[in-house]
């Protein structure tokens, strides 16, 4: 009984270390006051503020269009190559998965300055098309790491089926392989894009002048103190990137359930 209660009390204060930073910022978000050390009462007008800012704004519409554009195509490219690796022997299974898990093992640093590298030795102007390529570049990883256990989870009989019944091998993966696998590839969407909203050190080496997404708007207007628009809109971002998670969550916890019941 001590022992659970004290196992309680550990988790407890880990998530209270870790969580208690980030309510603050959200209760700071409607404080009326500059002041980081004094309650002015309640308001929104920093929200109101937050969208009145073009910089912000500009920012916004670079985020979500890099997100949206970047999930999309990787979660294409990474479901036809996570399909292609199932269907390899065991040796090149092996290798290409080892070469699929560096990007994700690696220091987003590494990967930033690798890129900008690149970028500039094939001299592409630093822009919006880098900062697209980039993040393209990093999200294919996780779509195939969420579609490849969907594939392993198939019967592999049902794709012979189809073809023995007269499909083409195009209708066959469209009609019968596509659906089975789609939960993963929903969530590998879903994780690709809150990937691309948060991230900040590969954007950080690889965009150009003009062209910034919130994680950058953010650090440079933090550098110049922390003011109040700061903290509604990390606020934003943070409940944004919850709610992903929890689709991610739920939509996971649904498809083991529902397995579980036909089994």
């Amino acid at each position: 009984m001590v022992n659970r209660f004290l196992k309680k009390l550990y988790s407890f204060l880990i998530y209270l270390f870790l969580y208690a930073p980030i309510l603050i910022l959200i209760i700071f978000s409607f404080n009326n006051s500059k002041s980081r050390g004094s309650w002015g009462g309640f308001t929104l007008k920093w929200y109101g503020a937050l969208f009145k800012d073009s910089q912000i704004m500009s920012a916004l519409y670079y985020t979500i269009t890099v997100a949206v554009t970047s999930s999309i195509i990787a979660t294409l490219i990474g479901t036809a190559a996570a399909i292609g690796i199932y269907s390899m022997n065991r040796k090149q299974k092996n290798i290409v998965m080892n070469l699929t898990y560096i990007p994700v093992l690696n220091a987003d640093i590494v990967t930033g300055i690798s890129l900008m590298i690149l970028f500039i030795f094939i001299k592409l102007p630093l822009g919006f098309m880098t900062l697209l390529i980039a993040h393209i570049t990093f999200n294919i990883p996780y779509v195939i790491l969420s579609v490849l256990p969907k594939l392993k989870q198939l019967d592999n009989n049902l794709y012979e089926a189809a073809l023995d019944l007269g499909a083409t091998p195009w209708y066959a993966l469209w009609k019968v392989i596509i659906p089975e696998i789609m939960p993963g590839i929903i969530t590998g969407a879903l994780l690709a894009f809150t990937l691309s909203i948060d991230d900040f050190v590969i954007s950080f080496f690889t965009t150009g002048s003009g062209v910034s997404n919130l994680s950058i708007i953010i650090y440079s207007m933090a550098r110049r103190g922390i003011k109040p628009k700061i903290n509604a809109l990390s606020t934003l971002m943070f409940i944004t990137v919850l709610s992903l998670l929890f689709i991610i969550n739920s939509r996971t916890n649904k498809n083991s359930q529902r397995k579980e019941d036909v089994i």
